[in-house]
């Protein structure tokens, strides 16, 4: 049974300034829970239907609830089975960008697209991202749900982006209209990538930094790709 006064309390993580001051985040559905089960993430609770507590007995600080219960507290439109409280990790803020590719993100605002741009560095094997702080927050519960699992994994860290880039001693990629076609350049072995804002693109204060201007081959008539699609598509030829 979930009280009241409980249940007004897991709503409120689903508030930035609420997550900020209590270092808690929010997880949903049985995919994305087990990611974090087999992680090394501290649990605080988890909140399941009947269900899923009978498959997973073994897990501890485990309440039941029941269906209405679960909508009441979730971010979902239709809840699935079971939610976690988490504990927010420590930032890891010690980026070593030799002889790796890192993604560095300059205002992303949309929560889907950073959720899939986190996804997509995962399934190439890219360890951390840069991003500026008007990014969208990693712990948004659309964030969190779009990355499937992958913000486990992938380091995200929020910087002064242009100063940050600015003191790495390596290449610089940025993804821009007039660039070099991506298909034509050779595979890098070290160097960030700047994916800039889904709206306005790269900022003023970064392009002196960039010294490889990269581009997707356009074909047909669309004006842009979405950043993520293009995230994608780059680090395909990346990596």
């Amino acid at each position: 049974m979930l009280s009241r006064s409980e249940s007004k309390y897991i709503q409120t993580l689903s508030h930035k300034k609420q997550r900020d001051a209590e270092g808690l985040f929010v997880v949903e559905g049985p995919k994305l829970v087990e990611e974090v089960l087999n992680s090394n993430l501290n649990i605080k609770k988890i909140y399941a239907l009947q269900s899923w507590a009978n498959a997973n007995q073994n897990i501890e600080n485990t309440v039941i609830v029941d269906e209405y219960e679960l909508q009441k507290i979730s971010n979902l439109q239709t809840a699935n089975e079971v939610l976690m409280v988490v504990e927010m990790p420590e930032e890891n803020k010690l980026l070593k960008f030799e002889n790796t590719i890192t993604l560095a993100l300059d205002g992303i605002q949309d929560p889907g697209n950073f959720g899939t741009i986190i996804r997509i560095a995962d399934w190439f094997g890219i360890k951390h991202i840069i991003c500026s702080e008007d990014c969208v927050e990693l712990y948004n519960p659309k964030v969190i749900q779009s990355t499937m699992g992958s913000f486990i994994r992938v380091n995200v860290v929020y910087t002064k982006l242009d100063e940050c880039i600015a003191a790495a001693k390596v290449p610089v990629y940025g993804a821009l209209l007039n660039g070099n076609d991506v298909t034509k350049i050779d595979k890098p072995q070290q160097g960030i990538l700047v994916i800039g804002n889904e709206s306005k693109g790269i900022r003023q204060s970064i392009l002196p930094h960039i010294n490889n201007s990269i581009s997707i081959q356009r074909i047909g008539g669309a004006e842009s790709l979405n950043a993520a699609v293009a995230t994608g598509i780059i680090l395909s030829h990346f990596c």
